[in-house]
């Protein structure tokens, strides 16, 4: 997923004259090409996040269209009155590429886990932020960043994801209908996707067969799009990599509460919370309830006791 954006960057730069690429001491292996060849488009300026982002500002006021990348805290959180004041603030089209969504970087702990960086964007105005689920989406991302006139934020995981969907027509500002069903629907984003599609084979043994619908961008939710999507079904369960409280399931929740749609909202996520167990990623989502047998257990549960 993580090549599949920065390719796309790179080949534009081919042909675009504006596009800067800054990193903070990341990505040294993802660059070094990039660097040999178009060394006066590319800086690394170390571990300094907050200069990152400004000086980051000061190249988009001049002309350029900048990508800023590092994992995600360092991006987001560390420098983050730099990114509110100096790039949304003044609507500057600096794209952050964040690495390691959600628990991607487990078990490093939780200074490098990003399970509440939608809860930041969203206190960002003028933000645009993309949760690809796969290599695809990912590509779609980066073509959409490399014409906006406004921030981008792309959280990326790096773990060789496949590609989910098999075409690349579609508008990456819309949820994607992934799989269709009936009587419930699965609505995820980010590198969660792919466990959530793996409960397709645990249900069909049980009859159930949900609707699976991805939100590649998810600020803003097209939520008109979404919910016309999801007229036709009964219950409605959103899953993520992140905090339960600050992803798209509060995000849906504020918009359900003011559409009063025919069906239920359940949220599956983090529970919030500093994350003091150690596992690897399929460990960690095993106890957070959101691998792909507990995502299961979970629906025959509602079906079977919808309240």
């Amino acid at each position: 997923m993580r090549n599949a954006f920065i390719n796309t960057v790179l080949k534009a730069c081919e042909e675009k004259e504006d596009l800067f690429i800054i990193s903070g001491d990341a990505g040294l292996g993802v660059f070094d090409e990039f660097k040999e060849k178009r060394a006066e488009r590319f800086l690394n300026l170390g571990v300094a996040e907050q200069n990152m982002i400004s000086f980051s500002a000061g190249l988009a006021m001049t002309g350029f269209k900048v990508y800023v990348y590092n994992i995600i805290p360092f991006v987001l959180y560390r420098c983050y009155e730099q990114v509110r004041n100096d790039i949304c603030y003044q609507e500057l089209p600096v794209t952050l590429v964040g690495i390691g969504s959600g628990i991607t970087y487990s078990p490093q702990g939780m200074t490098h886990y990003s399970v509440e960086d939608l809860g930041i964007a969203q206190t960002l105005p003028n933000l645009k932020v993309f949760s690809p689920i796969d290599p695809i989406e990912a590509k779609l991302a980066a073509r959409y960043s490399l014409s906006s006139e406004s921030p981008v934020y792309v959280r990326l995981a790096k773990r060789g994801e496949p590609n989910i969907h098999k075409t690349e027509n579609f508008d990456i500002t819309e949820p994607q209908l992934v799989e269709d069903g009936e009587d419930i629907a699965l609505v995820f984003h980010g590198s969660i996707g792919l466990e959530v599609l793996k409960t397709r084979e645990l249900l069909k043994k049980d009859g159930i067969l949900p609707k699976f619908i991805s939100i590649p961008m998810v600020m803003p939710i097209n939520t008109e799009k979404l919910f016309s999507m999801l007229q036709n079904v009964k219950c409605v369960i959103t899953v993520e990599e992140h905090f339960i409280n600050s992803g798209i399931g509060s995000m849906l929740s504020r918009e359900y509460v003011k559409a009063k749609p025919g069906w239920e909202l359940f949220t599956l996520g983090i529970p919030d919370g500093f994350i003091h167990v150690i596992k690897d990623l399929d460990g960690m989502r095993e106890y957070f309830g959101i691998s792909a047998a507990r995502i299961a257990e979970y629906i025959r549960r509602k079906l079977r006791s919808p309240h």
